[in-house]
């Protein structure tokens, strides 16, 4: 079925197997060092396997032909096209002085930990959660306190007795929110929001949201950014955004931090200072902002393409893939599988996996306990791939 339809297609050839090993790159590159095989199919870390909007590769062409790459500013040119996506797409009205500029959502999570609070302090997470949000916690002193979601009929909610209880008892003064939810791929409504916000905003509890992978949300759903749910939760709220994963510009580490409260901001700033941290690397400056001025074109080409790898996947797990299942995937390109019907052992089905399928996938136990009997799928790659992985997923099976 051509999802794109013809002049998309023509314009933006999604289907191009793009060859990435020897490059240097995590994703292909460093499957050896890992165990696995060499020519295992790695479908697991966060990025995408094909080509960004050509406007931004002009734009980085232009600065690198300059050859001067000193300390870079920059002005409102680059937060303009940034405010007008976000007005657009989400009906928010961002404002430039509530921008900080930091290398990447990761170091942005680590800022949020250290300014909001103090060593020894618990910090409220929601796991199975993006690995970093476990380590930003622990690595800089301070303990994880877990609202586990909850999973049923193929499906995760939170449960807001516990959060309560958690943030009331382990007096939390930060929760790190991931929406979309990665690796669930859950799109949190806005009474979801709002009820999390609400018990933040009763007890004193900052909220850090994640929403790298806000623009990358299925079917009749949309995204609601956490501040835009009150203008009292706006108050209490850090966001965190980046081109990286919209745009495939992860190596670029860039991301863009808003924080309307201006004492919430001045802590955050004062914490980037102490790491010595000022300028960002100038092509990602300039990659950002030709992304959001000229990338939407590619990009909603780009969502085309993806709806299709993960209707692909869906079917092929409900024709083929028994006992195994997915979650619903809501959000992301990230597709998070169910093996528990296998009854295998976690390290038998890592093996299996690795060596039989000759698949990297995320293993689910990175993300947390609850996370053990699943696998993140990432279907960010031409449908060639996605075929070849769910061929290779079956042919694992049949030979159980």
């Amino acid at each position: 079925m051509d999802i794109l339809g013809g002049l998309s297609k023509a314009k933006f050839d999604f289907d191009e197997l793009i060859p990435r090993k020897g490059t240097n790159c995590i994703k292909y590159d460093w499957a050896k060092e890992r165990g696995f095989p060499d020519d295992v199919l790695p479908m697991w870390v966060a990025d995408m396997d094909f080509r960004t909007a050509g406007e931004i590769i002009e734009a980085l062409e232009k600065s690198a032909r300059y050859g001067i790459f000193g300390y870079t500013e920059v002005g409102p040119s680059y937060f303009d096209p940034i405010g007008d996506w976000f007005q657009r797409r989400f009906g928010y009205q961002l404002r430039p002085d509530w921008m900080l500029k930091t290398p990447g959502v990761v170091f942005a999570l680590n800022m949020c930990v250290r300014a909001y609070t103090r060593e020894g302090d618990n910090v409220l997470i929601q796991s199975p959660v993006y690995h970093p949000f476990h380590s930003s916690v622990t690595e800089n002193g301070r303990k994880i306190l877990d609202n586990t979601l909850i999973y049923k009929d193929g499906a995760y909610s939170v449960d807001l007795a516990d959060f309560e209880r958690k943030i009331v008892d382990g007096k939390v003064g930060l929760f790190l929110l991931c929406s979309p939810h990665n690796p669930v791929a859950r799109v949190w409504t806005e009474e979801e929001l709002s009820a999390m916000g609400a018990i933040c905003l009763k007890h004193g509890c900052v909220v850090a949201a994640d929403e790298i992978h806000c623009d990358f949300v299925w079917g009749e759903r949309n995204h609601r950014l956490f501040p835009s749910v009150g203008h009292a939760f706006e108050r209490n709220a850090v966001l965190l955004t980046a081109p990286s994963k919209t745009f495939n510009l992860a190596g670029l580490n860039t991301s863009n931090v808003f924080i309307p409260d201006p004492s919430l901001r001045q802590r955050f700033r004062d914490e980037v200072s102490r790491t010595g941290v000022s300028q960002l690397q100038v092509m990602g400056l300039v990659a950002c902002e030709a992304a959001y001025r000229h990338g939407e074109p590619w990009f909603d080409a780009l969502k085309g393409y993806l709806e299709g790898n993960i209707a692909y996947v869906e079917s092929f797990f409900r024709e083929r893939l028994a006992p195994l299942s997915l979650a619903e995937t809501q959000g992301t390109y990230l597709m998070w599988a169910d093996f528990s019907g296998l009854k295998l052992p976690h390290k038998t089905l890592s093996k299996l996996l690795s060596q039989k399928a000759r698949l990297w996938l995320s293993d689910g136990l990175t993300f947390g306990e609850a996370g053990k009997e699943f696998r993140r799928i990432n279907v960010a790659t031409p449908r060639k791939n996605v075929e070849e992985a769910m061929g290779r997923l079956a042919g694992m099976l049949e030979s159980l």
